[in-house]
């Protein structure tokens, strides 16, 4: 594949906790993966994303990390990332690889140096500072954790930050050294051969070295706990964080054919995700929160892709997610258990301009698990209980075999309960209905990478609405129409008499192409070339 593989890719993510386990020990690892790769290339996609799989005390499951060249025994050993790695590239997939820039785990080597005193040589490597005169905090900074982003060290005297959890103090990238050690560690991944970083919040690198408070939201922003109740202008999304992007990309650029996307959680998504992927010298693209909430107006979806074709932002380039092991499943949070329905949102990603993101047990509809409390294990879950109820529910057991304990994910006890409602959604059960969101998934994706229309062409909407949206995506000589209809009434869409089809349509759900109209039944999807 060509330098620029990654645009308009399709690229699924892995939670290699939950996906499949070979030792039977009920967490899943890096030899499940390597396992189930062939079930992976056979949907269509371009390449995987791995989610952490380093040396950690698992607090936050990997996104603390110890040893950022260490594989945790929990997933295996290098040998079995090695053998994972050339499984993936003998199929044909590229490998993109977590990395989680912006924090360690508490127990990073790096971090005990730097708490030892205030004159070590790593002291300046995490964000330090003083009390204020009355003792408390140096800012009035928020963690969307449920806690202050300042703790007290005892043995420097004085705060570190941590955006996250207390556990997880954040570097100090301001400072070269640190960049420098950061780099390192990219290319310690890019030598062993992995294609590519999806870079965790990567909009956290930076804090203001003036340390100044953030100002409140607005009442009617503002939300009911403490890091919703005020702007983040000065934790987050600092103008410091771009030259190291820049850095960044240099790295990349050194070896053939990789790319990055980062994680971009901010109050201007747009625009910071525009920022962080302009131009050639900053990261290949970005994705954001805008598609992993409520859902929007399909419309609204509209703006967002049209968006994307105007001023600064064509010089950049979008990711797009529905779903990931952060948020509520879409199958959920937005078809409200629909089946019809969700098989029309894997369409709808499909069609989306950009680089597009599956989550694990997308292409099955799997909805999300409601885990009892007893049984959670996301420490944001058991501090939020039960207004959210965390993460657990998106990071339940993958379903492989309807009748097998844990439904063929592991023969042990899963780490987290494995969904009784998910055994009809099982692999198996799915490969032998024609119907299914399964074979449903691998037939709009062979569509996508049939068409360069639909990898990289122009988006237009011809028609949007509340729920229903009808666009057009053209590439050269190549133009595919797609029609969605997200509501739950039936409607008829004019088009305009000079469309014809150029082919046979991949419908879903009764729609069909009568003379200048569409017809499309709620949840009805219609895809034609042109």
């Amino acid at each position: 594949m060509s330098s620029d593989w990654w645009r308009g890719a399709t690229l699924y993510q892995i939670y290699p906790r939950s996906f499949a386990d070979a030792n039977g020990d009920g967490v899943g690892d890096l030899p499940g993966v390597t396992a189930k790769l062939p079930y992976v290339a056979a949907l269509g996609v371009d390449g995987i994303w791995l989610s952490p799989f380093f040396t950690s005390p698992m607090r936050d499951f990997g996104y603390d990390v110890t040893d950022y060249r260490g594989v945790d025994p929990l997933f295996g050993t290098m040998a079995d990332f090695d053998a994972l790695l050339a499984e993936a590239h003998r199929l044909g997939l590229k490998v993109l690889i977590d990395q989680v820039w912006s924090h360690t785990a508490a127990e990073h080597p790096w971090f005990q140096e730097s708490r030892a005193s205030r004159d070590n040589p790593k002291a300046d490597w995490y964000v330090w500072a003083d009390a204020r005169p009355d003792g408390s905090p140096p800012t009035n900074w928020q963690s969307w954790m449920g806690c202050p982003t300042w703790t007290w060290d005892p043995r420097r005297k004085q705060y570190y930050l941590h955006n996250f959890l207390p556990q997880m103090p954040d570097l100090n990238l301001h400072h070269p050294a640190v960049q420098d050690a950061i780099l390192d560690v990219g290319r310690f991944w890019l030598q062993r051969g992995v294609d590519g970083f999806r870079l965790d919040t990567a909009n956290y690198y930076c804090h203001d070295p003036q340390l100044r408070d953030n100002p409140p939201q607005p009442p009617e922003k503002r939300g009911d706990i403490p890091a919703a109740m005020q702007q983040h202008l000065f934790n987050v999304c600092q103008p410091e964080t771009l030259p190291f992007l820049e850095r960044v990309r240099a790295l990349c650029d050194g070896f053939d054919a990789r790319m990055t996307v980062a994680e971009i959680g901010s109050q201007n998504n747009h625009a910071r995700m525009v920022e962080y992927t302009r131009g050639q010298d900053r990261l290949h693209t970005a994705y954001s929160f805008l598609l992993l909430g409520p859902r929007p107006r399909a419309d609204a979806i509209a703006a967002m892709m049209q968006d994307w074709q105007q001023g600064d932002a064509a010089a950049a380039w979008p990711s797009w997610a529905l779903s990931n092991h952060d948020a509520p499943r879409v199958a959920t949070r937005w078809a409200q258990g629909d089946a019809r329905l969700a098989q029309a949102l894997v369409a709808l990603l499909a069609c989306l301009r950009g680089t597009v993101f599956i989550y694990q047990g997308e292409e099955l509809g799997l909805p999300q698990s409601d885990i009892a409390f007893e049984d959670l294990q996301d420490p944001f879950g058991k501090a939020h209980w039960p207004r959210d109820k965390g993460r657990d529910g998106c990071r339940t057991p993958m379903p492989w075999q309807a009748g097998a304990p844990a439904a063929g994910f592991s023969t042990g006890q899963p780490w987290l309960p494995a969904d009784a409602a998910y055994r009809a959604l099982a692999v198996d059960v799915q490969e032998q209905d024609a119907g299914s969101t399964l074979h449903w998934t691998r037939q709009v994706l062979a569509l996508r990478r049939a068409h360069p229309a639909l990898r990289l062409g122009r988006f237009e909407a011809l028609h949007a609405d509340a729920d229903v949206l009808v666009l057009r995506r053209a590439h050269g000589s190549d133009a595919v129409l797609a029609a969605f209809n997200l509501g739950h009434d039936a409607v008829r869409q004019p088009l305009a008499a000079a469309l014809r089809p150029a082919g046979p349509a991949l419908t879903r759900g009764g729609a069909t192409w009568q003379g200048t109209q569409l017809y499309l039944p709620p949840g009805a999807v219609f895809i034609v070339p042109l």
